[in-house]
This record gives C-alpha cells, sequence and structure tokens, in this order.
C-alpha cells in the first residue's frame, strides 16, 4: 500500500535507563515502604528493617540494545559486574555474555528486562528463570508487560523465592494482580518508564520531523517501513 512507518527510538533511552536504576534502588533499599513507615507514625516506635544495597550487585540485562546498554553504562557507575543475554553476542561491550536466559539469571542479583517483545520473548520470565535468580535476587521489568509470567512471578514474591521486584509493565494494563498490590517486596509503576516532559517532546519533535521529511520528500529520520 506505500504507507511508511516511523517509530521513536533514541529519544527515549535515557529516560527509560534512569527509570530503571530508579526501580532498582526503591526495590532494593524498600523506599516506598520506608516512605509509608515515616508517614505512618511507626518511627516513634521501632527503627525501620535493615535493606540491601545496590553498589557492587551483579547486574544482568536480557537484551542490550539502545536501553540495555544506557542501563548497564548507569549500572556500572555503581560498580556493578554486568552480564547479559541477547539473541547474538555483542564482544564489542566489553560484558559477560551468557548463551541462555536461566544461566544469566542463576549468575546475577538484579535481572533486568529490557529487550523487545516478541513470540520468543513472550513469558521470557518463567519458573525457571525465577528459581534461577533465587531468593536473594530481585527482577526489574522496564520491557513489556507479557515478558513475565505474572502468576509466576507472584508465587515466587509470596513464597520468597525471589527478594523482591521493581516493574513499570503489566500484562493486563491498567489491571494489576490484587496479589501484587498486597506485598511490600514489589514497586509498581504506571508504565511511565518514558513519561516525562521533556521525553515526551523530544518523542514529538522526531514525529514531527519525520512528517517534514516526508511531505518535502526526504528521506525519513526513522523508518521502520
Amino acid at each position: 500500500m506505500g504507507i511508511r512507518v516511523t517509530n521513536t527510538p533514541h529519544v527515549l533511552s535515557d529516560e527509560v535507563a534512569d527509570t530503571t536504576i530508579a526501580l532498582i534502588l526503591a526495590a532494593l533499599r524498600r523506599i516506598v515502604a520506608a516512605n509509608r513507615f515515616v508517614r505512618d507514625g511507626q518511627w516513634v516506635n521501632r527503627d525501620f528493617p535493615l535493606t540491601t544495597k545496590f553498589t557492587g550487585k551483579r547486574v544482568g540485562i536480557i537484551g542490550l540494545g539502545r536501553i540495555g546498554a544506557a542501563i548497564a553504562t548507569r549500572a556500572e557507575a555503581f560498580d556493578c559486574p554486568i552480564s547479559y543475554y541477547s539473541r547474538s553476542e555483542k564482544p564489542e561491550s566489553g560484558y559477560k555474555y551468557y548463551p541462555s536466559v536461566v544461566e544469566l539469571a542463576s549468575n546475577c542479583d538484579i535481572l533486568v528486562v529490557a529487550c523487545p517483545l516478541t513470540e520468543a520473548t513472550r513469558h521470557i520470565i518463567n519458573r525457571e528463570v525465577l528459581d534461577a535468580l533465587g531468593p536473594k535476587g530481585f527482577l526489574i521489568n522496564i520491557g513489556r508487560g507479557p515478558h513475565v509470567d505474572e502468576p509466576e512471578l507472584v508465587s515466587a514474591l509470596v513464597e520468597g523465592r525471589i527478594a523482591g521486584a521493581g516493574l513499570d509493565v503489566f500484562e493486563n494494563e491498567p489491571h494489576v494482580p490484587e496479589e501484587l498490590l498486597k506485598l511490600d517486596n514489589v514497586i509498581l509503576l504506571p508504565h511511565v518508564g518514558s513519561a516525562t516532559i521533556e521525553t515526551r517532546n523530544a518523542m514529538a519533535d522526531l514525529v514531527i520531523a519525520n512528517l517534514e521529511a516526508h511531505f518535502l520528500n526526504k528521506p525519513l529520520l526513522t523508518p521502520v517501513v
């Protein structure tokens, strides 16, 4: 039909990577629970429980594209060893590559989902992966909700088979499983990974630039097809 399609890559990578680090810190340090602890007046009666640090934790990333690489760069600033799984090895990255998600999960403390959603990556986070991550591990999902088998994640969190999670996306948005709403070891965001004024303006500018290029018969800036 001759219809051209463009997207808005690049301009949101930094924002999503920033959100990922925020989720990691919030999950490991239990920031939301600590905030509620103070607001509810509990601090006058007891100290908040000890949490765990981010610095030095082994970070495994599923998908080392633009966003995954941006996350890795930020995690390196926290002295975190970086490893990854992707469709193909990227030797130029300098990071440790694992040929399966299970192997990656077995060798990291924080597992970040940052890959595209395809039939091959649907429920890429399943019971086997969660068990490999283990009772001290944290899952962070800023990819797409269907990357994670949500009933298995709920089970792993409730049973203590993983330590916690930070989720920006869900399988049936905006509906979130009731069980997750009740858990203190999960950070829940309403799919706001790129939702800042600056990034949304940049995305709009890129859309307009593509439209201008089309009507001026110039090459599109970010063509998909």
